[in-house]
């Protein structure tokens, strides 16, 4: 019997926008089995983030560039629940408008990498010609385009006045109909449904079994969103998960793509429940205690876990991303796929070796 052909892809490759390796099992072009290695891009986060929980608080925006506030208001929350103080209403509005903002640019470079993957080149440009009216807007809103740094423990550190209300709602009825437009693109073009449909099925059970969050797991059928535990402001607010039951990586594009446009639905209802007053809950004193805090990044459900032991310096902080576990479930999904849909299948995942590796 012939021995399947085994073949190595990454850690650097044009589909790859990180350093991940596959170890292929090829029997022709048909994938018959895949191994993953990890580990190219280590930095010993958590073991940094331990020394100073001030500085850890600008640290934790530095172990992603694409969920970065996420991981500063998980943070944050974490050590407000060492504190055991509550954050302000208008606070944790903003900080829901934050990262509702984030989740769409996010999902935007991931739908725009899936197009490139494909070979779509205009449409790679398209998501990201949209993805900049959400990137200005919280440039504007905070000062920054990536590490938004507005969280701070107790709230945030920079208040939205009216004008930039209206700037907000404005914005969102500008993006609304261009994602509308995205989106039937990607659910209608022949050749781009083709290319998606069937290739790289996630069943429900394996879903399951691989641990997956996030759009991973909501497009397997799996209706789990952290968001429904009421973190920040979301239990102010009418969030309906998307969630399709494919498995595949259409359903994974279109959940993504779905998300964005819902997340504008939920930035207009943020919007109007911005009454007058204040954004910060002054915070006295070394932490002492241990605090956990969820919070549902663009991938999936992000946990921060601190012990504090009472002076500037951390016990231990420890980090559960979302790529952690989603990364490794491409396993389950290459066997049965040809050689050309692994690139593809891959970026599906939306994988992020930064927040995998920390």
């Amino acid at each position: 019997m012939k021995r399947p052909t085994t073949i190595p892809i990454g850690p650097q490759h044009p589909a790859f926008l990180e350093p991940l390796n596959i170890g292929l099992e090829l029997e022709e072009e048909r994938v018959v089995g895949a191994t993953l290695n990890l580990g190219y891009n280590h930095r010993g986060m958590e073991y940094a983030l331990a020394l100073d929980y001030k500085k850890t608080q600008y640290l934790v925006e530095r172990v992603c560039g694409i969920c970065s506030n996420h991981h500063s208001a998980a943070y944050c929350q974490t050590m407000e629940d060492i504190y055991d103080i509550e954050v302000p209403v208008r606070a944790k509005v903003i900080r829901t408008i934050m990262m509702e903002c984030q989740r769409i640019t996010s999902h935007l470079l991931a739908l725009g990498h899936t197009a490139e993957t494909m070979g779509y080149e205009n449409l790679f440009m398209q998501c990201f010609r949209e993805r900049e009216l959400a990137m200005r807007l919280v440039n504007e809103i905070s000062g920054n385009r990536v590490h938004y740094s507005i969280n701070v423990i107790g709230g945030i550190k920079r208040d939205m006045d009216a004008g930039m209300e209206r700037h907000t709602a404005n914005v969102m009825r500008e993006l609304r109909p261009l994602l509308e437009d995205l989106r039937d693109v990607f659910a209608r073009d022949n050749t781009l449904v083709k290319r998606m449909k069937d290739v790289g099925v996630l069943t429900n059970e394996q879903a399951r079994d691989w641990c997956t969050v996030g759009p991973v797991a909501r497009a397997s059928g799996l209706p789990q969103d952290i968001r429904e535990d009421g973190f920040a402001a979301y239990d102010m607010i009418d969030l309906k998960p998307v969630v399709r039951d494919e498995g595949d990586c259409y359903a994974r594009t279109m959940v993504r793509m779905d998300e964005c446009l819902h997340s504008i639905d939920l930035i207009e209802e943020c919007l109007k429940l911005l009454d007058e007053g204040p954004v910060i809950m002054t915070v006295k004193g070394h932490p002492t205690g241990e605090g956990l805090s969820r919070v549902e990044a663009p991938r999936g459900e992000l946990l921060y876990h601190v012990k504090a032991i009472g002076g500037l310096q951390l016990d231990r902080i420890k980090i559960r991303t979302p790529a952690f576990l989603n990364v490794p479930s491409v396993q389950a999904m290459l066997p049965g796929s040809r050689l050309a849909d692994v690139p593809l299948i891959t970026v599906s995942v939306d994988p992020c070796i930064c927040c995998t590796d920390r």
